[in-house]
C-alpha cells in the first residue's frame, strides 16, 4: 500500500498524485479539507486519515474510500458505483444526486441527505446513517434506499424537519419509536413488516461488519418504512383544461 502525505498540499496537487499512483491501494495521511478526493475514481481503494473536504468521491464509478475521521459536505455527489465508508460523521447533502453504490456513515449526517437520489435498473443506491440526520432527509428522492438508525441518539425521532419533501421514488427506513410529525401528504408511512426488514437485512449486515456494530442492538428497536404514494408529487399544483 502506498502512503501519500496530504499535509499542506493544495487539493489539485493531492488529487493529481492520487490519480497518477499505479498502486491500487493508497493511504492518504494528514488530510485537512482537500476537496474532490477520489473524484471519478473507478478501481482504487483509498484509506483517508483526517478530514477530507467537500465532494469526497464525487462521480465515483467503483473502488472504495474509507475515512477514519469526519467528512464534509456533498460526500458521494452524483456517485455511480463503489463504496464510501465514513467512521465519523458527514456534512450536508451526503449522497447528493447519488445514482449507484453505497455510502455508510457511522456517526451523524447533516441536512439534505439523499437529495435527488435516483435508481435505474441494476443501479440501486444505498445510504445508511448510523446516527441522526438534519432536515430535508430524502428530499426529492426518486429511487434507492436510505436507512437512518439513530444509534446513540437521545431524540425520539433521529431526523430533522421536513423529511421526504417531494419524494417520488425509493424507500426510506427510520429506526425509531415514532414517526416525524411533519411528513408530507404524498408519502405513506407504516411500521416495517417482516418482509420489509428482510429486504434490508443484508444491507444491515454490511453496515455492522464495516463498523463492528451489533446487529442485535440495531434490531432492538422498531423500524418505520416511508414510500411515496405518487410518482408526481406536484400534480395538485397544475390544472389541465
Amino acid at each position: 500500500m502506498t502512503h501519500i502525505d496530504a499535509q499542506g498540499k493544495y487539493f489539485k496537487q493531492l488529487n493529481q498524485e492520487i490519480r497518477a499512483e499505479k498502486d491500487p491501494e493508497i493511504t492518504v495521511d494528514n488530510c485537512m479539507g482537500q476537496r474532490y478526493i477520489g473524484a471519478g475514481m473507478s478501481k482504487k481503494k483509498l484509506l483517508i486519515h483526517g478530514v477530507p473536504g467537500n465532494a469526497l468521491g464525487c462521480y465515483l464509478d467503483g473502488g472504495a474510500i474509507r475515512v477514519t475521521g469526519n467528512a464534509q459536505d456533498q460526500t458521494g455527489d452524483t456517485m455511480n458505483d463503489g463504496t464510501i465508508l465514513v467512521e465519523g460523521s458527514s456534512g450536508d447533502a451526503t449522497g447528493y444526486s447519488m445514482r449507484g453504490g453505497k455510502i455508510f456513515v457511522r456517526g451523524n449526517a447533516g441536512y439534505r441527505v439523499g437529495i435527488h437520489m435516483k435508481a435505474y435498473r441494476e443501479k440501486q443506491p444505498l445510504i445508511i446513517i448510523g446516527g441522526e440526520t438534519g432536515s430535508f432527509l430524502g428530499e426529492y428522492q426518486a429511487g434507492g434506499t436510505i436507512i437512518v438508525l439513530g444509534l446513540n441518539s437521545s431524540r425520539q425521532v433521529p431526523v430533522g424537519n421536513l423529511s421526504c419533501t417531494g419524494m417520488h421514488g425509493g424507500r426510506l427506513y427510520l429506526r425509531c419509536e415514532e414517526l416525524p410529525a411533519d411528513l408530507p401528504k404524498q408519502v405513506n408511512a407504516a411500521k416495517a413488516t417482516a418482509e420489509d426488514m428482510a429486504a434490508v437485512s443484508g444491507f444491515l449486515d454490511q453496515f455492522c461488519r464495516a463498523f463492528s456494530i451489533s446487529k442485535k442492538e440495531i434490531l432492538s428497536r422498531p423500524f418505520f418504512v416511508i414510500t411515496p404514494n405518487s410518482s408526481n408529487p406536484y400534480k395538485e399544483l397544475y390544472t389541465f383544461n
